[in-house]
């Protein structure tokens, strides 16, 4: 079975060591390795990595402390909850919501390697793909590929294959995934699981649709960010393809992911919330699989957004864009000017559009407020 995902796996422990050489090769190495490891010796580090042997050793010895590293330079208090729910024994289909390219996933995985739970599988989109070392750092960390566009055959035969593959991760290898809840991260501030995400999921197993999805073991996982990650960035993308389609420049992904590890987040909470069971499902099931479908993503939604965990930036947007004060015991006064002068800053380098911009910026943070009070 596994010659059958070979162009879709991470790696095997067997393929790590070189990886790691290549890896300190590579010309982008240094850059990468100062800032994540700034206290530190180059050619120690070097000598480090080149020491490795395990998807184990890696995650523990260069990303843990890599990815602590981003949390201490952008992040001014870090929490979780629900550990709780989960079961080390049990392996689970974490299906979270997606804010930033690579801390959603990362900032899970070096809390599971701290309270000493097994970290999970993470997809990697094939349009991350760019670069030698980014895909063995990737590859090196559990994470699998996902392929993106095709014609509709070619999608139809990917999704059946990717579904494959993770049932194939927590049933035979016995590895919990990590999987946003739709094909890219959220943009606009609004966390909604695609119903064709459920469909896709659905895709394989040979039992009833009710078990097919019970067996999956399905976690949602929210993450809320008090300043959001690329915020201004993704302002813009939404503003230009409110008329027009929006075409990514060469290069924009891999800028997106490096202006998510630099910029100054705040807090930060992931909330991991209660396992979805084969009595949910049955409580939400219908005789039309479509009805189904979209219930199980409506299941998840609800469950994310009771879990997701609303900062002042959030109340303070919401109030500006409806120009009133129904949240104003929610921040102070200089929290509010600090916002303001924060959006300000970031849109003001987009000047022939930074009106239109504000808009787009403000719905980013406003938006999960009326998710969370749906009477609004």
């Amino acid at each position: 079975m596994e010659n059958k995902f070979e162009e879709l796996r991470p790696y095997f422990d067997s393929e790590i060591n070189q990886a790691m050489l290549r890896i300190v090769q590579d010309p982008n190495f240094d850059r990468v390795a100062n800032y994540v490891f700034p206290n530190e010796n180059l050619e120690s580090i070097k000598a480090n990595v080149r020491t490795v042997n395990s998807i184990v050793q890696f995650q523990t010895e260069i990303m843990e402390k890599a990815v602590c590293t981003i949390v201490d330079k952008t992040i001014d208090n870090l929490t979780y909850s629900g550990l709780e729910h989960l079961d080390k024994s049990k392996k689970y289909l974490f299906v979270a919501n997606h804010r930033d390219i690579m801390l959603d996933s990362a900032l899970l995985q070096i809390y599971f390697l701290q309270k000493g739970f097994p970290t999970s599988e993470i997809t990697f989109g094939s349009n991350l793909m760019q670069g030698n070392i980014v895909i063995d750092i990737g590859k090196s960390n559990k994470m699998f590929k996902v392929k993106r566009g095709g014609s509709p055959k070619e999608f139809y035969k990917n999704s059946l294959e990717l579904s494959q593959y993770i049932r194939n991760a927590l049933i035979q290898k016995g590895e919990s995934v990590w999987i946003a809840q739709r094909n890219g991260r959220t943009k606009d501030g609004i966390d909604l699981t695609e119903q064709g995400l459920i469909r896709m999921f659905s895709m394989s197993g040979d039992t009833n649709l009710v078990d097919n999805l019970a067996e999956l073991n399905m976690v949602p996982v929210s993450i809320s960010y008090q300043w959001e990650t690329c915020d201004a960035l993704k302002a813009r993308e939404l503003y230009l393809s409110s008329d027009r389609k929006y075409i990514k420049a060469p290069g924009e992904d891999m800028m997106s992911i490096l202006t998510g590890i630099n910029s100054y987040k705040g807090n930060v909470h992931l909330s991991i919330c209660e396992p979805i069971t084969r009595d949910h499902l049955v409580g939400i099931c219908s005789d039309n699989k479509t009805v189904f479908l979209d219930n199980v993503a409506k299941l998840i939604d609800n469950s994310i957004y009771s879990n997701y965990q609303l900062f002042d930036t959030n109340f303070i947007a919401y109030d500006i864009l409806h120009s009133d004060l129904r949240f104003a015991d929610k921040y102070s006064q200089a929290n509010y000017i600090a916002f303001v002068d924060r959006m300000e800053k970031l849109i003001t380098p987009f000047e022939e559009y930074s009106k239109e911009l504000e808009k787009f910026f403000l719905n980013i943070y406003a938006n999960p407020v009326k998710y969370c009070y749906p009477t609004l």
